[in-house]
């Protein structure tokens, strides 16, 4: 469900401007703006979900309400009326998108602060997070098809009544899978964490308002997390910023224009991706488990640099089926990202609470995340400026100059190029090792006066 809301938002929003013709630098407005927002919700949800007592759990019941609302949401979220002016939808979608975020903030950060808690072990928290992500690409098989979707004529009018019954769609879908972990999963800590803090000596936080603060503000000093939250910013916000580019250069580079057929092998192209993740997630697993994982984010993160530069020589007007072969190569930054990043801060809430006595997956995920959004909606509105500063003019169709084919080209292998290099440099600077992290863990089950647990699951 989380991924599949993340491929739709970043997937559909393209209707504002193909199929109502607002201005590309007010469709990144409208879709970074909520995004901000989301610097104090998620923070905050993080904290009242990581403080929460009930019989149900901390993360359980704001899991199954939020799914609810967040489906609900986005399915009205597209009914968008026909024929007003640009500024009501820019107005329309905003206002509708703070009230979506807001509920999508409710059920995905206590679900991530859920799987960041479900192991204690090294190795196995790179194989949950290997089996999440690989369930999550599964939306990447489909969302790659939502524009052939909308823009179908055979089954709708125009491309804004197939993004309506899109979005209904996907909202129904949200409901039923996103409430299944509130029925299914257990908390491991739901009766120790209390406990744990108040019998020992070093520092507690104090609840309420004075607690969130301090728990936020060590939270985003603490330099682990930051290397972590800094080479996804930019794996991610580099992978993003092109995203719509792709998709241009696609349609008026490669097929001179004809929408209908650079959507068919966008979509292509998107399934190769989303197949080549399968198998990078599977395999960055295991490579992970003997190489660290350090070094396997190298490995993956050198292999996507690799494709975004094959992308120049690739996409070319008289071989369109070549666009297909840097897919594989660029899918393993996006492929391995989720899975090790995920892994690595499990690692990282465990070296926090030896500090704190606390367990604050919630506020590490809530920030994390936080970040991701961020560098969405950072490449969500530098995209369509930089668009606009391409020359592009949709009104144009197929008659795009040639120096705006060059530049929109040039920002698509470029951008990520520079990004993904970066965030090597990030992780270069990651200070937990595989025997950093047993160490910690030892001590913490010691504090915890479960020594045997600590040694069964090192040995695993």
């Amino acid at each position: 469900m989380n991924s599949l809301l993340g491929a739709a938002i970043g997937g559909m929003v393209i209707v504002l401007n193909l199929g109502l013709g607002m201005n590309p630098a007010l469709v990144g407005l409208v879709s970074a703006l909520p995004r901000l927002t989301d610097a104090i919700t998620d923070p905050l949800v993080g904290y009242i979900s990581d403080q929460t007592r009930s019989r149900w759990g901390r993360r359980r019941p704001y899991i199954f309400g939020g799914a609810i609302l967040t489906g609900i949401i986005f399915a009205l979220l597209w009914q968008l009326p026909h024929g007003q002016s640009e500024d009501f939808y820019f107005w329309f979608f905003l206002v509708g998108s703070l009230v979506f975020y807001f509920a999508y903030t409710l059920f995905a950060t206590p679900w991530v602060a859920l799987g960041y808690e479900l192991t204690p072990d090294y190795h196995e928290r790179t194989r949950l997070m290997a089996v999440q992500n690989f369930m999550g690409q599964m939306a990447y098989l489909v969302s790659p098809w939502f524009l052939w979707f909308m823009q179908n004529d055979g089954l709708f009018d125009n491309m804004v009544d197939g993004a309506a019954w899109l979005a209904m769609i996907i909202g129904a879908f949200t409901i039923f899978v996103g409430v299944l972990p509130a029925i299914f999963l257990k908390e491991p800590y739901l009766n120790t964490i209390r406990s744990d803090a108040q019998d020992t000596d070093t520092q507690s936080f104090n609840g309420g308002v004075r607690g969130f603060f301090e728990g936020f503000l060590l939270t985003i000093k603490f330099k682990p997390f930051l290397c972590l939250c800094a080479a996804t910013f930019l794996v991610f916000n580099g992978f993003m910023l092109v995203a719509s580019f792709q998709t241009y250069v696609i349609i008026y580079y490669v097929f001179g224009g004809d929408q209908s057929l650079g959507a068919e092998y966008a979509g292509w192209a998107g399934t190769v991706s989303a197949i080549a993740t399968f198998c990078i997630i599977v395999v960055i697993s295991k490579i992970s488990i003997s190489m660290g994982k350090r070094k396997a984010f190298f490995l993956a993160t050198g292999m996507s640099v690799f494709g975004y530069g094959l992308k120049w020589f690739c996409y070319h007007p008289e071989y369109p089926l070549l666009l297909l072969l840097p897919v594989p190569f660029y899918a393993c930054g996006i492929g391995s990202l989720f899975t090790l990043m995920g892994s690595m801060i499990a690692d990282v809430c465990d070296l926090d609470e030896i500090e704190t006595n606390e367990r604050r997956e919630g506020m590490f995920g809530s920030i994390f995340w936080w970040v991701v959004k961020l560098g969405m909606a950072i490449a969500l509105a530098a995209g369509g400026f930089l668009l606009n500063a391409t020359g592009f003019d949709v009104e144009l169709g197929s008659a795009q100059s040639d120096d705006t084919l060059f530049w929109m080209r040039l920002i698509d292998v470029l951008v990520p190029m520079v990004c993904s290099t970066l965030a090597i440099w990030m992780i270069y600077h990651y200070p937990i090792t595989e025997d950093i992290a047993h160490q910690v863990r030892l001590k913490l089950e010691r504090r915890r006066g479960k020594m045997g647990i600590a040694e069964s699951s090192s040995q695993t």
